[in-house]
């Protein structure tokens, strides 16, 4: 992976600024430091569980920003109603779209609608120079999701993966499937660490899996909340790689922590329309969120909210597409 290029991309606020600056005759305007954005999805953890349970880490990023509870499923009843389910979740987010439109309703990813552009196909095809990059224990978010090096998906490469450990068999035999991904997500926070801390990516995705698989095990239970926070470290890692960039250079980084749905009542399975599957939450550094934050967002505006930060430009069609909007001003 190569270094990123120095780039910088003024926001409209800081052009009407810079106007205004000219106009009055000020002096040097100072260069608007260069936009970057990491977002991380811990794996099936509802709301109660997240506010109850000790997540120094992330309640640090909320202190920055904010924490809000948000919503997955779309609307019940609705036709863009969704099953509470990991794939269709991580879909919903990348695309700002629900199932109804990319087609995304269970894990085995099938038959995936890519006229509904991705984040990161977003960003390649407005700046190819941008360096994109995904650190994630479940490989088919890069290569099914995302669908890189897929033509119907706009034939984007990544700069930069970490990913398909789980399908080696030898290292991480599949009877012992929960120990394998508590020390696959420890590589995977490792790396997204080091190469965030060291390249500084313009965009990241960071996938952990280790609570859901804990969960579907035990439910809600002393091992599900020590999973918790053992996920807290790890975010902590990426938290602290973000804070070491924005402390050394001159970049404005974004962070989001979120999950993919909640859980029914034991705790143990998910997948339809209660009220605790469908119930999740977003913690952001973000110092520009506007109401709609604060009311009860949905995953599917997590999407918007990273474009509105990268300042990146979305073709009409593709924007007319989304069914979130921006949390951030």
């Amino acid at each position: 992976m190569q270094p990123t290029r120095s780039r910088s991309r003024i926001c409209p606020a800081a052009l009407l600024s810079l106007a205004a600056l000219l106009l009055c005759g000020a002096g040097p305007v100072l260069a608007v430091p260069t936009p970057k954005a990491v977002f991380i999805i811990i794996d099936g953890v509802p709301a109660d569980v997240i506010e109850r349970v000790e997540t120094p880490n992330i309640d640090s990023i909320a202190a920055a920003g904010a924490y809000t509870r948000a919503y997955v499923g779309g609307e019940i009843g609705g036709p863009s109603q969704s099953p509470t389910v990991s794939a269709p979740g991580y879909m919903d987010l990348i695309t700002g779209t629900w199932c109804n439109k990319h087609n995304v309703y269970d894990n085995e990813v099938a038959n995936p609608d890519y006229d509904y552009w991705n984040i990161f196909r977003i960003a390649e095809t407005d700046d190819p120079g941008l360096v994109t990059a995904i650190f994630s224990t479940w490989e088919d978010n890069r290569t099914k999701l995302i669908g890189e090096g897929l033509p119907q998906a706009g034939n984007i490469t990544l700069d930069y993966h970490f990913d398909g450990l789980e399908k080696d068999t030898e290292r991480y035999p599949p009877e012992k499937e929960t120990e394998n991904v508590r020390e696959i997500d420890g590589l995977v926070a490792d790396d997204a660490e080091r190469v965030i801390r060291e390249r500084g990516p313009d965009l990241s995705w960071v996938y952990l899996q280790y609570t859901d698989d804990v969960a579907h095990e035990h439910g809600d239970s002393p091992e599900f909340d020590a999973s918790v926070r053992l996920t807290d470290q790890r975010v902590g890692q990426v938290w602290q790689a973000v804070q070491a960039r924005q402390a050394r250079y001159d970049e404005d980084w974004l962070i989001i922590v979120t999950t993919d749905h909640g859980r029914d009542a034991t705790g143990k399975e998910h997948g339809y329309q209660s009220e605790r599957e469908r119930t999740t939450w977003i913690a952001t550094n973000s110092h520009r969120l506007n109401a709609h934050f604060h009311a009860r967002p949905a995953i599917v505006d997590i999407l918007p909210s990273l474009v509105t930060h990268l300042n990146l430009h979305v073709p009409d069609r593709v924007r007319a597409q989304w069914d979130g909007q921006s949390f951030i001003d």
